[in-house]
C-alpha cells in the first residue's frame, strides 16, 4: 500500500464532516456552456456600459468569470453594478446546470458516505441556487440539505477566503479537525488551509493535480472510485 493511499485512509477514517466543491469534484458545470464564455460575456456587458476599464487585462484574459467578478467589486464594492454583475453570472450558472457533466463516481460516492452516517456539505464560489439545481436533478439533494453553502453578496469572501467552509462548520457544529475538503483548485486547498481542514485534492487531469501539488496538497486522486472503495471498505 502506497503511503497516499495510507494518508487517504487517514484523512477518511477522521472525517465526520465532508465539505464538498462543487464545480469539480461533484460535476463540470461548464461542461456544455463554457466558462470562458461566461467570462468573455461579463466583460463584453460591462464594455457596453462603458466601463472598459473595470477590468484589466490580465483579469480579462484569466478567462475566469469569478476573477471578472471579484475585479469589479473591488473596485465598486456593494454597488448596484456588482449586483447586476453577478445576478448576471448566476442566470449563466443556472443555463450551465442543464448540460453539466457529472463527475464519475461523484454520484455514489455522495450517496455511500451518507448512507453510514457521515454529514455532507457544499462550500463552493458558485451561486447556491444552482447547487441546489443540479443536486435536485441528480436525486441528491437530500444528502446535502439545508448545508449548501455558496456565493453570498460578500464577493470579497469568495475562497480562497474560508467563509464558506467556516459557515458550514459553525451551522453544524463540527469541529474543523473532524471534517473533510474536497475541491479542484490551489483556492480549495488555501480556503481549507486557513479553516484548519484537511483537504483531499481532486484533478481530472495532470494539470489540475500540478496546480493542486505545486499549492502545497500532499493527496490528490485522479478518480473518486478510490474514495469510495476506502469509505467503503471503512464502513
Amino acid at each position: 500500500m502506497t503511503a497516499e493511499l495510507e494518508e487517504l485512509r487517514d484523512l477518511i477514517t477522521h472525517a465526520r464532516v465532508v465539505l464538498w466543491d462543487f464545480d469539480g469534484p461533484i460535476c463540470r458545470l461548464f461542461a456544455g456552456h463554457t466558462a470562458d464564455g461566461v467570462a468573455r460575456g461579463l466583460v463584453e456587458w460591462l464594455e457596453s456600459r462603458g466601463l472598459h476599464g473595470l477590468v484589466t487585462e490580465d483579469e480579462r484574459e484569466s478567462l475566469d468569470p469569478h476573477v471578472v467578478l471579484r475585479a469589479v467589486d473591488g473596485r465598486h464594492p456593494g454597488s448596484d453594478l456588482v449586483a447586476e454583475l453577478e445576478e448576471r453570472l448566476t442566470q449563466e450558472e443556472l443555463r450551465a446546470a442543464s448540460s453539466a457533466m457529472p463527475t464519475a463516481y461523484a454520484d455514489p460516492l455522495i450517496r455511500t458516505w451518507t448512507a453510514i452516517g457521515s454529514r455532507l456539505a457544499i462550500a463552493t464560489n458558485n451561486s447556491p441556487r444552482v447547487v441546489r439545481r443540479y443536486l435536485s436533478s441528480r436525486g441528491l439533494i437530500s444528502c446535502f440539505t439545508p448545508h449548501i453553502y455558496g456565493r453570498t453578496e460578500d464577493l470579497h469572501r469568495l475562497k480562497p477566503d474560508p467563509h464558506c467552509l467556516n459557515r458550514a462548520l459553525n451551522a453544524m457544529g463540527a469541529a474543523p479537525s473532524a471534517a473533510l475538503m474536497i475541491g479542484d483548485t490551489p483556492s480549495d486547498y488555501e480556503a481549507a488551509q486557513s479553516a484548519g481542514v484537511p483537504f483531499l485534492g481532486y484533478a481530472r487531469n495532470e494539470r489540475k493535480e500540478k496546480l493542486l501539488r505545486d499549492a502545497g496538497a500532499a493527496v490528490v486522486v485522479n478518480s473518486l472510485a478510490v474514495v469510495r472503495a476506502v469509505v467503503l471498505d471503512q464502513a
